[in-house]
């Protein structure tokens, strides 16, 4: 008997992946040569000699870059006030911090409206103070301080992980030379932050460049516009498709070219966080320090936690009830769910496509740079910012068919394909690994197709898989991107009502709509992680 067991053939393992692949491909590149072609009488040159277009393209620029600097200007401080100092609602703070990277950012646009709008809790503050606020939130103001609030708190725990990594030995030769704070910065700090600071700087500046929901809720007119959003206003508004076209390939090559240079200059922080001694660091009780944490802290804190607190305290008006018993509200309620729901399933099941082909190569076959061509093909659509995307499939579409009767399945396509890489990420170690440990068992017991699927593959894939399409759902749930293009009268989510609430300044029903997408977003997450991944799916 043969010591090695025959491996068994797969004549079908392509199929998935080339189905996942065509799908991804017809979707991403259709638009793009839909793009071209309606951009094709309108050369780059005649684009940018327009000013206004130039305005718009500087002001795209600037603003990314300012918020870059804020951002990573208080989350220093920041960072290196946490590594120094024990407090109560110390470990809170952290984890509110990365709430920031899934909370739907329609939401908090929401919060800092609350704070900073018109009405809000410092105007009428000031206001009682005899001081005129004005009106400083819509605008470049305004934009800054949402991008703050979003990548100060990412880029503070960021730097606090690198902080915290510093071996014990190095405090304990701080501390027998006496260092002071300033020269423990330079010596210690500074060059371990240094490491992460350009791959992350370039991180906060995409995203910075690429926002949308941002600009569009608080730019406040035509000055305060970035490329996407002006891709959006000549659709929408005024249906110039040459020049929405045409912005949108500015868009997609700016993107492009930043994702390249993101991934140029990203390196992988610390693996983990230590166990921090507070004890060993010289500077702690050194006199001014705690004056400078706690003016930090501060600041961090008047900037991220006020929009929080709003959101939670504006929701529970006494409108509350009377604005709940909008039907307006529970129809954009169950067109997002659904929408949700469709989106979720399928760039669960295209990420699923591309991973059996991927893992099949990779580990069967032991083909590396094929299989990472097949990934690589799902994560190619984050050089596609969402409205670039749904700009094309509007063009691509609308010389056939009534675009807006389709929008519910082009917001879905489009949700589905910007959620894809997250899918990828959550669902690609834990596919390997399966291959890894119970392929050759499972191939020496003859077990196949549908049985290997509800005996090996279910068991040990239902978590993964419940987290991958838990935070499908939830992207697709807080997107305006889509909903912006495709959003009717007859098709509104809760994210569109919202944003069509604060322009219009009903801010009690934009409470009880901000509360209840809030609420589905964590109810929604809960249910498919406790109901697809099994009662010990958050262990």
């Amino acid at each position: 008997m043969s010591r090695h067991l025959k491996p068994q053939a797969r004549p079908l393992w392509w199929l998935p992946g080339s189905a996942a692949t065509l799908l991804i491909l017809l979707l991403s590149l259709g638009p793009l040569v839909a793009l071209l072609w309606q951009a094709g009488s309108l050369a780059p040159r005649t684009l940018l000699a327009d000013p206004y277009l130039r305005h718009v393209l500087g002001f795209s620029l600037g603003q990314a870059l300012l918020s870059t600097l804020l951002s990573l200007g208080v989350a220093i401080p920041v960072a290196r006030a946490l590594a120094r100092r024990r407090f109560i609602g110390r470990s809170l703070l952290l984890k509110l911090f990365g709430l920031s990277l899934v909370l739907p950012v329609i939401i908090a646009i929401f919060g800092i409206v609350a704070v900073h709008g018109k009405q809000g809790w410092l105007s009428q503050l000031l206001r009682g103070l005899g001081l005129d606020p004005g009106n400083y939130l819509y605008g470049l103001f305004g934009i800054l301080l949402a991008h703050v609030f979003f990548n100060m708190p990412l880029a503070a725990r960021l730097m606090l992980q690198s902080i915290e990594s510093i071996p014990e030995s190095s405090w304990r030769l701080a501390s027998q030379l006496g260092m002071r704070s300033a020269h423990i910065f330079r010596l210690l700090e500074w060059p371990i932050i240094r490491g992460i600071l350009p791959g992350l700087a370039s991180l906060i500046f995409m995203l910075c460049f690429t926002s949308f929901t941002t600009v569009l809720a608080l730019g406040g007119g035509p000055r305060s516009t970035t490329l996407e959003v002006a891709v959006y206003q000549a659709l929408r508004f005024d249906f110039d498709l040459a020049t929405a076209g045409g912005l949108a390939l500015v868009q997609l090559f700016l993107t492009a070219t930043l994702l390249l240079l993101q991934h140029k200059l990203q390196t992988t922080p610390a693996s983990r966080i230590s166990n921090h001694r507070p004890c060993l660091r010289p500077d702690r009780h050194q006199p001014g320090t705690r004056l400078i944490d706690s003016a930090a802290l501060i600041l961090g804190l008047s900037v991220f936690l006020p929009p929080l607190l709003a959101i939670l305290v504006a929701g529970f008006n006494p409108g509350l009830l009377t604005a709940l018993a909008s039907t307006q509200l529970w129809q954009a309620s169950g067109q997002s769910l659904l929408i949700a729901l469709a989106a979720g399933t399928l760039a669960t099941l295209l990420g699923s496509g591309l991973l059996l082909t991927s893992r099949h190569l990779k580990v069967r076959t032991h083909q590396r740079r094929a299989a990472a061509l097949w990934e690589a093909s799902g994560s190619m659509i984050l050089m596609i910012p969402a409205v670039v995307l749904s700009t094309g499939l509007f063009i691509m579409f609308m010389p056939f068919t009534d675009v807006f009767a389709l929008g519910p399945w082009l917001v879905v396509l489009v949700n589905a394909l910007m959620a894809l890489p997250y899918v990828l990420r959550t669902l690609s170690a834990p596919m390997q690994l399966v291959v890894h440990q119970y392929d050759r068992l499972a191939d020496s017991l003859g077990v196949r197709g549908l049985h290997r699927l509800r005996l090996v593959e279910w068991p040990l894939l239902r978590r993964p898989l419940a987290l991958a399409m838990a935070l499908s759902m939830i992207l697709s749930l807080g997107d305006l991107g889509a909903i912006a293009m495709f959003g009717s009268q007859k098709l509104t989510t809760l994210p569109w009502l919202l944003y069509q609430q604060l322009g219009s300044y009903r801010l009690t029903e934009a409470a009880a709509t901000a509360l209840l997408l809030l609420t589905l977003c964590f109810s929604l997450f809960w249910l498919v992680e406790r109901g697809l991944g099994g009662k010990n799916a958050e262990h």
